[in-house]
């Protein structure tokens, strides 16, 4: 038997992104499944954009007061009425096999919840590609969101992620947090004995943020929800959450190592780093000005990420801060 598939998009604001998924669903080879639109209060009207395709996609939509992805998340789930719940961010572009893939990966691949890699299309400007390959690479985050070979134990995220509805009802859903509610998920999945799988070839163009400035901003949530994370999930820690840290860190010694002892060995290891990221970057974009920026990009991401691990963990460890206390903004109350 086929499984059923309910695609659900939680949406705040984003109308021109909304209009590029949705277009690219109505190119589907496979035509047999529901889109679930949950806008989490968005401060401009989407309903236009959503007529556009309802006489040709199967598509639902509801409006709801803000509360952060996750929870809009299982608004909608709790409204699908198919097998298998399928969640995309609002910024991605699908491409025209991806609901046959998913099919076809189902029937294959025993799983209770899949993922899929992101990558970046060729249609996306210099500065996408740049923050795309920093959030991919492996100088970065060691190549787990774009290849299977890269983690044991895969850990689908929300922006391009399934799960089995009896299933994700059991555990609960997304957790209340507005950042880290997806690893947050996975990890449950897996406390309760269910089982993820990696599909490679299910993989979504992500848009992700367009400046540095926004992407150094939700690079450092992410940081600062990973301690969080640990607390919640002891037995999935690892050393290599931290390393972010560590680099930020011998970062400043390096300079504080140049400026005291008038030595630069701590700084030609970063400068060693910035040459191996430029050349990867180079060799995988094949383009002088994405590598450049990659570079920037990588070091923002490393930065940011960093420091709000670091800020995060001696909140929660040094302060005794409960996370609800330590960042506020990052929870909403069911």
């Amino acid at each position: 038997m086929n499984p059923t598939i309910s695609i659900i998009v939680a949406i705040f604001n984003r109308k021109d992104e909304l209009f590029e998924l949705l277009n690219s669903l109505t190119a589907q080879t496979d035509k047999e499944f529901e889109i679930l639109i949950v806008d989490d209060g968005s401060l401009i009207d989407l309903k236009p954009t959503i007529r556009n395709f309802e006489e040709v996609l199967e598509i639902q939509y509801f409006r709801k007061d803000n509360s952060g992805p996750g929870l809009s998340r299982n608004y909608g789930a709790r409204r699908a009425k198919n097998e298998w719940l399928v969640f995309v961010d609002s910024d991605v572009i699908v491409e025209t096999d991806y609901i046959g893939n998913i099919r076809k990966d189902i029937l294959q691949i025993p799983c209770d919840a899949f993922g899929g890699a992101d990558k970046a299309h060729k249609g996306f400007n210099l500065m996408q590609k740049a923050i795309s390959y920093s959030m991919t690479s492996v100088f970065t985050t060691g190549g787990i969101r774009g290849n299977k070979k890269a983690v044991s134990k895969f850990q689908p995220r929300s922006f391009n992620m399934g799960v089995k509805k009896e299933v994700f009802n059991a555990v609960g859903g997304f957790l209340e947090m507005r950042i880290g509610e997806d690893p947050d998920l996975s990890m449950t999945l897996w406390e309760n004995g269910y089982t993820t799988a990696f599909f490679d070839d299910i993989a979504v163009y992500h848009k992700r943020r367009v400046d540095f400035g926004k992407f150094s901003k939700q690079i450092y949530q992410f940081g600062c929800a990973r301690p969080i994370l640990n607390q919640r999930h002891p037995e999935y820690v690892k050393i290599s959450f931290a390393f972010p840290t560590l680099f930020l860190l011998g970062y400043l010694m390096g300079f504080l190592e140049y400026f005291i002892m008038g030595r630069g060995l701590i700084l030609a290891f970063y400068g060693l780093y910035t040459f191996m990221v430029l050349f990867h970057a180079l060799w995988v974009t094949k383009n002088v000005s994405i590598a450049g920026m990659a570079v920037i990009s990588t070091y923002i991401q490393m930065f940011s990420y960093g420091y709000g691990f670091l800020k995060s963990w001696i909140l929660l460890n040094v302060f005794r801060m409960k996370p609800e206390e330590a960042f506020p903004t990052h929870f909403h109350k069911k």
